[in-house]
């Protein structure tokens, strides 16, 4: 039964998070702080990420194809369609979970315990769009941006570990990420993006909006919401790649 409740709230929230605005200028305002907020200062943690990430594909890549029989430019056409497929967007959705879905979920948690949405409300203030639709329009439309940053810096990252280890050269390497490129699969990958942010912001929100007691259920509400969000991604990163790759 609680799980019947919580979904029936999850999607009535969500019907107040697509209701008409009241004011639309100060929604574009807060979405442009939110962009900011979940969006830009992300940019850090991804590059990082794609880097190292790219870099150890690429040299994994290489130590299990050390026989003669494959040809050397497999490295880089493995690194490449790793990270398009499923790194940048899956692994980078996984990250963006905890950095991002903790924020949203720990920020309306202590407005809902400090009675902050509660006065909001008795303004007139629809606090379920005010507070989340602003959060969902700068993920769905930022998060595309982060996963083709994380696939150039990734294939970038393989490109220099291959090169400076000596496990290929340049001209494989890049002959490798030019070998039968599908442009679909960015399509696929930028796809999976905007729903695996859809899901982060919604359910984080969810855990924070309907927090029930004081500091210590915020705690306790991000720490939900980055595993439920995890959880969703791994299972639509399932539905989607047999709906869309089958």
């Amino acid at each position: 039964m609680n799980l019947l409740k919580s979904i029936g709230q999850y999607f009535i929230l969500l019907g107040k998070v697509f209701s008409l605005p009241e004011k639309r200028d100060v929604y574009f305002k807060q979405t442009i702080n939110e962009f900011i907020l979940l969006g830009i200062n992300s940019i850090g943690i991804v590059a990082i990420i794609s880097l190292f990430m790219g870099a150890v594909i690429t040299l994994q890549t290489a130590y299990n194809t050390e026989n003669p029989l494959y040809p050397a430019y497999l490295i880089g056409l493995g690194c490449r369609d790793s990270i398009i497929l499923e790194f940048s967007s899956t692994m980078i959705a996984l990250i963006l979970a905890g950095k991002v879905g903790s924020s949203i979920a720990s920020q309306i948690g202590t407005m809902r315990v400090t009675e902050q949405i509660d006065a909001l409300e008795m303004m007139g203030v629809n606090t379920a769009s005010y507070l989340v639709l602003p959060k969902l329009i700068a993920t769905i439309l930022f998060n595309p941006l982060l996963t083709l940053l994380s696939i150039i810096l990734g294939i970038a990252g393989g490109w220099i570990a291959g090169t400076a280890t000596g496990v290929i050269t340049s001209s494989n390497f890049i002959y490798g990420i030019q070998y039968a490129f599908i442009p679909y699969y960015v399509f696929y990958s930028l796809i999976k993006t905007v729903v695996f942010a859809f899901i982060i912001t919604t359910v984080s929100a969810y855990q924070g909006y309907f927090v029930d007691g004081g500091s210590l259920e915020v705690g306790k509400a991000s720490t939900k919401a980055v595993v439920f969000s995890c959880v969703l991604i791994l299972l639509f990163n399932v539905i989607l790649t047999q709906l869309m790759l089958s």
